[in-house]
């Protein structure tokens, strides 16, 4: 199974959660993990996902959450496991 790594940055505002799980789950994406913070009023969030059974492609899918995110007021961004691990390999 190919993972992808999301992560949600910004201000925090109501809902946030709720509409990024809602648009995964409309497109047949399985949230596999799931981790939150909040500090100082800024809204963090990481989620590790199974995208194999997605609706819409990798590059739809990273289009359409950073275009969600924008809509809402946070950074979404989306990676797939593979480059998440190269980048971040020191």
């Amino acid at each position: 199974m190919k993972k992808t790594i999301i992560t949600v940055v910004g201000k925090d505002t109501v809902g946030i959660i709720a509409k990024v799980c809602t648009y995964l789950a409309e497109k047949n994406v399985n949230i596999l993990d799931i981790s939150q913070t909040i500090v100082s009023e800024y809204f963090n969030m990481m989620m590790i996902v199974d995208a194999n059974n997605s609706s819409v492609s990798f590059a739809e899918l990273s289009d359409e959450l950073d275009g969600l995110g924008k809509e809402i007021g946070v950074s979404i961004k989306a990676q797939t496991e593979d480059i998440f691990d190269c980048m971040h390999r020191i």
